[in-house]
């Protein structure tokens, strides 16, 4: 996998190994991450991914060292350096060095470190998932408000529990019961020509590219409603998909066990994306190939 990584004032073309097992990050999980993506030279929205990595920082007790300026800035070179024809995963990451004590994090510790790396869009071709018995967490049980690498592994073993059944996802509920979102992505579902999302109740995030969506059909003429989604909803669902960074848009084929469509409204966010991501300016713009000069004259 091929990538550049930022540390300290320098850039790495392999991982630079910063942590042991006495750092508060390896042993008690004071991490945040963000997860932005860059597209053949485009970043859709990377000024707001960093802007959030800093606001998981705060939520989680940490002084960022950085700005959201500078994180954009070098996102933006390290896009450059993997150049123009690149699809990137680009994670910004906050942590903590020290604790106050066994287990306080202490907030001067604060460093950070950003990756980008290859990773391949997804195929089109859609995903199956079933409802798990796992729930996400309230905000006053976990820093639900925070992209925190605590967060995943309850995401983890929830689809862990999917895939031995045989999905290829999870999704979760809220303490209420109430459907919450995939286990790493956030759920929609699509009702009478209706695009319908769980609303936001702080026990998941309020992804980057779900309200990108969301403002995208609506300003199409395509009906949305935020609202508590009930599990029953979905068995008679006509159309499930997900919005997520790693993915942007992709169709759910198969949910507990009943075939659905690559739906029409599905295909509509999905393309309302990416010719929104289309007009917006590229980071790094792609070379013109050169022209032989034999064949040039």
């Amino acid at each position: 996998m091929a990538g550049v990584f930022w540390y300290d004032g320098q850039w790495f073309t392999e991982e630079p190994k910063i942590l042991g097992p006495m750092d508060h990050a390896f042993w008690l999980g004071s991490v945040i991450f963000d997860g932005a993506r860059a597209i053949e030279g485009w970043a859709p929205d990377l000024d707001r991914h960093c802007a959030r990595a800093i606001r998981s920082a705060h939520v989680m007790g940490m002084k960022p060292s950085v700005t959201a300026e500078r994180i954009q800035e070098l996102c933006e070179e390290g896009i450059r350096r993997m150049g123009a024809g690149a699809t990137l995963y680009v994670r910004p990451m906050f942590f903590i060095r020290r604790g106050l004590g066994a287990a306080r994090p202490d907030p001067d510790s604060t460093d950070f470190i950003l990756s980008l790396y290859d990773a391949p869009m997804p195929e089109w071709a859609g995903f199956s998932a079933m409802l798990t018995p796992f729930r996400r967490p309230a905000t006053d049980m976990a820093p639900t408000d925070a992209k925190a690498a605590c967060l995943y592994p309850n995401g983890s073993r929830a689809t862990a529990w999917a895939v031995e059944r045989g999905a290829n996802m999870a999704v979760m509920s809220d303490v209420a019961g109430n459907i919450a979102e995939f286990a790493s992505s956030n759920l929609w579902f699509v009702k009478d020509g209706v695009a319908i999302t769980p609303a936001v109740n702080h026990t998941f995030l309020n992804g980057i590219t779900r309200q990108r969506v969301i403002r995208l059909l609506a300003e199409a003429g395509i009906p949305v409603e935020e609202r508590a989604v009930r599990p029953e909803e979905l068995e008679a669902a006509d159309e499930i998909f997900s919005t997520g960074n790693y993915g942007k848009v992709q169709p759910c084929t198969r949910y507990n066990g009943r075939d659905l469509p690559i739906g029409p409204v599905t295909t509509k966010a999905r393309d309302l994306y990416f010719a929104w991501m289309r007009s917006q300016p590229r980071v790094v713009e792609p070379q013109p190939a050169k022209i032989p000069a034999a064949a040039a004259e």
